[in-house]
């Protein structure tokens, strides 16, 4: 099965899309752009140069990935949700992308509508970013993200439910698996 690419989707020449990928309407993909297989880019999606996206990623609406992102194996990008890629633009003095700072969002990872990623930072694998939260500092694995800045308010299971501890220790409710607390601000699955 090949990629659907909508009739209104701009696939510049070079770009790399997966098997079984969708790219919706009104979409562009720059010509380095590398999407996994599996993935789903919303309406009125933009990957940028250099940008890969791993596989089963899915972009909703209204969302840009510009150069100097990465997504990992599964992200969820929900409605709009916004990548930076320089701390200090200036439409007058372009830097181009020598002054771009890279943005990793590890395997899994899901971000809220709305949400801002400042870049420069890494956002942990199985981490959940809450709608409109500004990213502005590195993400443990497993954070739940919310604010502005955004805080780590919690933990969420692999599978996305909110975990609860007790003793350093956490199983999900919602699928049985089993987490512990391995020091402050990190937190793994056991195996």
């Amino acid at each position: 099965m090949s990629a659907y690419i909508h009739p209104t989707a701009v696939v510049d020449e070079g770009a790399k899309i997966g098997e079984g990928t969708k790219v919706w309407h009104f979409c562009h993909i720059e010509g380095t752009a590398k999407v996994g297989a599996g993935c789903s880019i919303g309406q009125n999606g933009y990957v940028g140069q250099h940008v890969t996206i791993g596989d089963g990623c899915k972009l909703q609406n209204n969302v840009s990935v510009y150069q100097g992102v990465t997504l990992g194996r599964g992200v969820f990008c929900g409605p709009s949700c916004v990548f930076t890629n320089d701390l200090t633009p200036r439409a007058k003095y372009p830097k181009g992308s020598a002054g771009y700072h890279k943005t990793l969002i590890k395997e899994g990872a899901s971000i809220g509508a709305n949400a801002t990623i400042v870049c420069g930072h890494t956002v942990g694998r199985w981490a959940l970013i809450g709608a409109g939260a500004v990213v502005a500092s590195n993400v443990p694995d497993h954070a739940l993200m919310l604010g502005v800045p955004a805080k780590v308010r919690g933990w969420a299971c692999e599978c996305g439910a909110l975990l609860h501890f007790d003793g350093g220790k956490a199983i999900c409710a919602d699928c049985g698996r089993s987490y512990e607390m391995k020091a402050e601000n990190k937190v793994e699955e056991c195996k």
